[in-house]
C-alpha cells in the first residue's frame, strides 16, 4: 500500500487505520470496546439484550470503513475525502445530540468530537492542497503531475506518474468510471 500524496489523504489515512483497529478491537474484545465508550458492561445480560450483537455489527461497519477510507487514500480519490467532511460532520452532530440527550454516555462525545475534528482536518488539508497547487497543474506532492484527461475521481484530476492506466481501459477515475 502506499502512503497517502497528499494532506487530506493523511488525515483519510489515520481516520481509516484507527477505524480497521477499533473495529478489530470490537469484533475480537467488545467488553474492552464498551469500556473505552464509557458503557457499563453487566456481569450477565438479559433475555433480549442484543447488546452483544450490535458491537459486533457496528465494529464490523467499522472495520469495512477503516478498509474503504484506506483504498481511498491509496487511490487519492478526492472526491471521496469531500464526501467524508460532510458526512462525519453529520455524524458529529447527531452523536453530540445523543450525549446531550442522555441516550449515550457522557465519554460517547469523545467519538462525536473525533469526528467532528477529523471532517474539520480533512476540510483542512483539501484546502491546503488546493492552496499549494493553484493552476500550477499539481498538487504539489511530490511524483504528482496532470495530464490531460487524468485519471483521477474528476475529469482532468491529476494522477502519480507511474498510475497509468492499461490499454482498453476508459483512462478516468473510479468515479467517473461508471459514468462512461
Amino acid at each position: 500500500m502506499r502512503l497517502p500524496r497528499s494532506v487530506a489523504g493523511w488525515t483519510i489515512a489515520v481516520f481509516g487505520v484507527l477505524a480497521l483497529v477499533m473495529g478489530t478491537v470490537g469484533l475480537l474484545w467488545p467488553e474492552a470496546l464498551l469500556r473505552m465508550l464509557g458503557f457499563e458492561i453487566p456481569q450477565t445480560r438479559a433475555p433480549g439484550d442484543y447488546t452483544g450483537v450490535f458491537v459486533t455489527a457496528s465494529s464490523m461497519a467499522s472495520f469495512n470503513m477503516g478498509v474503504y477510507y484506506l483504498l481511498a487514500t491509496a487511490t487519492e480519490w478526492r472526491a471521496f475525502y469531500r464526501f467524508t467532511v460532510v458526512f462525519r460532520l453529520v455524524t458529529f452532530t447527531v452523536f453530540t445530540i445523543a450525549v446531550l440527550a442522555d441516550i449515550a454516555p457522557g465519554r460517547f462525545f469523545g467519538v462525536a468530537a473525533w469526528e467532528g475534528l477529523g471532517a474539520l482536518a480533512t476540510a483542512g488539508g483539501l484546502w491546503w492542497d488546493a492552496r499549494r497547487s493553484p493552476g500550477s497543474g499539481t498538487t504539489g506532492a511530490p511524483g504528482v503531475t496532470a495530464t490531460a484527461g487524468g485519471s483521477g475521481s474528476i475529469p482532468g484530476e491529476p494522477v502519480p506518474d507511474g498510475d497509468r492506466r492499461g490499454a482498453g481501459t476508459s483512462g478516468v477515475g473510479p468515479a467517473t468510471d461508471a459514468v462512461h
